[in-house]
This record gives structure tokens, C-alpha cells and sequence, in this order.
């Protein structure tokens, strides 16, 4: 059996996940051990990729990528000009003048016009399309009504139907009026069953003590320039508090892994992580690692955010409390506002679920909040306390 070769974030992913299970007491050689690789590998791995997140990773990768082609680039004009060289110390003789008797009228004239080749030019067959304009919006409407009547039935199945009234179309133009009015079979519903109690309740795993259920969800919003950033939001179904708010322009399951290892870490893992079925929670790589750590991945019904309702009301407390009144400038403006935003969530904000108390009450007092934020107007008392304080 040959040696297995890991790609960068796949090491970072395996780095991270024996410092969690360092963290939780086991000795380096038992997270070598579980996590399929040996001592001098791990310290291999560290001395070489220590401290790296993913991104960090991929930049580096591409970076190598980089410097391989622009070496090639330059291997290649080397080359074409050693090539250049030697051509130009070469001598070629001028070629003859063509003979004008090699092609004289005489043979041009034995053609006649019908010997020359003939361009058909592109037409539509009268029996197998419509004639006009009027034949065409009679067809599409004839089409449209058979696709309500036969919700199940694709454009094959639609053009016999036109054969049997009457209709001489080829299949690929009722293919193109198909497509055209943006007509197509919906999926099947699968049969689900029921999702409530008696009483109106959803059936569904609630949280009994601090760190047993996590949440975690997206929140989408845009810089000032327009450009599309997402959010990971983390927080603890019990306790109500937010672990984790990290915006990034673009996420993939490698960037969702590297910062749960990072709350796993200094929280421990949880007993179960609820989600929805977005692609970065139902990865392959996001499931098998949280697998061999011990948490069990719960996934709602798709289309039934109400059974993930903890992150879906925190995050629309974080839209209407912060994402809506700010503008924001960069990606770094962002990271700075959230998190003090996330702060005073856990450490001020009076939460109605939990008595009007926060989710974690702060022991230190908190630095004041930056002012000019639209997201926290003090009143001028409070906010001279903050100031002088």
C-alpha cells in the first residue's frame, strides 16, 4: 500500500484536530494514533505548517503555483531566444518571381458558375416549425397550457401531446420554447413525517446544560463597494451565548473546520452541533472530523428554519440591531464592529429568554463601545460614564 500525500488544508485540519484532543488530555501519541499518522509526522507537519490557518495555506499554495509557472514562462522565452539566435546567423535565398503562364485565363475560363460551390443559407423547414410569428405564439401558448394540465410531463412527453392535436414541430423547437419560457418538471416531494407534537411543538433535541447543543448558520451582507461577505455564527443553544462571529468574502468546509478547532479549543467540543443543509455544514470533511471528535451533527428538515430558531433569532437580532444600520468599508471594519458587537451581546444586552439578564454576564468592566456606531446609541449620561471611564 503506497503512502497516503494530504493536501495542505487537510493537514491543518489534522493539526488542528489533535490539538483539540491534546486539549482535552490526551498525550500526542494517542491523537497520532486516532487521527491515523505517526509521531515524527505530526512534528513534521507542525514545523512546516505551525500556526497556519487555512487561508494562510492556500496563499501559500497558490503562491508556489505562481512562481512554477513564471519560471516556466521564463524557461520558454529563454528558449525562443537561443531559437532567435541561431535562425538570424542562418541565410535563405530570395524565391523566384511566379511564372505568369503557370495559371493563365484559359484555365479559369473551363469553369463554368454552376461547377462553384453553393452556400445554402440557413432556413426553418415549414413542417417542422412554425411558419410566422403568429404559428410560434399559438405553439408556446398550446405549450404552456399542456405544462399546467400535465405538471409532470417533460418537452418529450409535451411534443407527442402537439403531434396527437394536430401539430407537425420537431422536438428541438419545442425544446427551445421550453427552455425559453423557463418551463421544468419540479422535483418530486418525498413524503416527510410529522414534525409536531400535539401541541404545536416541534419535535426536536433541546439543550439541557451549557455546551450539550451548538448553532451555527450564515448571515450575508455586503462592503460598501458592493462586494458579498458571509458571516459563520456560533452560539450555545443553552446559555445563549455567542462563541464565534467570522466574516470572511468566501467560505469553504476547511475554513468551517479551522474555526470550530479554534472554539473547541478553549471551550471543549460539544455534545451536538445543529445545522441547516448548506453545502459548508454537509460536507464530507466537516462530518467525518466532527464524527471522530464525538459530536453528533444534527440536520433540519430542508426548508424548516423554525427547528434551528436559537441562531435564526440571534441572527436576526444581529441584522436589525447592527448589519442595518452600519456601512461598511472592509473586511477588517467588519471584524472590528462584530466584535464588539459580540461582546456587548454576551456581556450587556438583556436577553427576554433569560430573565433580561445576558448571556454571559461580564466580571470586568467593558471598554467603551467606538463611538460614531449606529449600532449602540447611549444616552448622554451612559455615555460620558463610558468616555471618562
Amino acid at each position: 500500500m503506497g503512502r497516503q500525500r494530504f493536501t495542505p488544508e487537510q493537514i491543518i485540519a489534522k493539526l488542528r484536530e489533535a490539538d483539540v484532543l491534546v486539549g482535552r488530555g490526551s498525550t500526542a501519541i494517542e491523537a497520532c494514533r486516532q487521527i491515523g499518522i505517526s509521531e515524527q509526522t505530526l512534528y513534521r507537519w507542525r514545523k512546516e505548517y505551525g500556526g497556519l490557518k487555512v487561508d494562510q495555506a492556500r496563499r501559500m499554495k497558490d503562491l508556489e503555483r505562481e512562481n512554477a509557472r513564471l519560471k516556466r514562462l521564463v524557461a520558454d522565452l529563454a528558449l525562443d531566444k537561443a531559437i532567435l539566435q541561431e535562425a538570424s546567423k542562418l541565410t535563405f535565398k530570395p524565391l523566384p518571381p511566379p511564372r505568369s503562364d503557370r495559371a493563365g485565363p484559359s484555365c479559369v475560363a473551363g469553369i463554368g458558375t454552376t461547377d462553384l460551390p453553393r452556400t445554402r443559407p440557413a432556413s426553418l423547414d415549414a413542417a417542422t416549425s412554425p411558419k410566422d410569428d403568429a404559428d410560434e405564439r399559438r405553439l408556446t401558448a398550446d405549450i404552456i397550457v399542456l405544462a399546467k394540465d400535465y405538471g409532470r410531463y417533460g418537452y418529450r412527453r409535451i411534443h407527442a401531446l402537439l403531434g396527437h392535436a394536430g401539430w407537425q414541430v420537431s422536438l428541438s423547437v419545442v425544446e427551445r420554447i421550453w427552455r425559453r419560457e423557463g418551463l421544468k418538471v419540479p422535483k418530486k416531494q418525498p413524503k416527510r413525517r410529522r414534525l409536531w407534537l400535539g401541541d404545536g411543538s416541534c419535535i426536536r433535541l433541546r439543550p439541557f446544560h451549557r455546551g450539550h447543543v451548538w448553532s451555527y448558520d450564515f448571515v450575508e451582507d455586503q462592503t460598501h463597494n458592493g462586494r458579498k461577505f458571509r458571516m459563520l455564527n456560533i452560539i450555545d443553544e443553552y446559555s445563549r451565548e455567542c462563541l464565534a462571529m467570522v466574516p470572511l468574502r468566501r467560505f469553504r468546509s476547511n475554513d468551517v473546520i479551522d474555526v470550530l478547532a479554534d472554539l473547541f479549543i478553549e471551550h471543549g467540543p460539544p455534545e451536538y452541533i445543529r445545522s441547516d443543509n448548506g453545502p459548508e455544514f454537509v460536507a464530507h470533511a466537516v462530518r467525518e472530523w466532527l464524527g471522530r471528535l464525538g459530536v453528533t451533527t444534527l440536520y433540519i428538515e430542508p426548508g424548516s428554519p423554525w427547528e434551528n430558531g436559537y441562531i435564526e433569532s440571534f441572527n436576526a437580532r444581529l441584522r436589525d440591531e447592527l448589519l442595518n444600520g452600519e456601512i461598511f468599508y472592509s473586511l477588517e471594519e467588519v471584524r472590528c464592529v462584530t466584535g464588539w458587537w459580540r461582546e456587548h451581546y454576551n456581556r450587556v444586552r438583556p436577553h427576554s429568554s433569560l430573565g433580561y439578564r445576558p448571556p454571559a454576564p461580564e466580571t470586568i468592566k467593558m471598554p467603551a463601545w467606538p463611538l460614531g456606531s449606529a449600532a449602540l446609541r447611549l444616552p448622554p449620561r451612559l455615555a460620558s460614564e463610558a468616555i471618562f471611564n
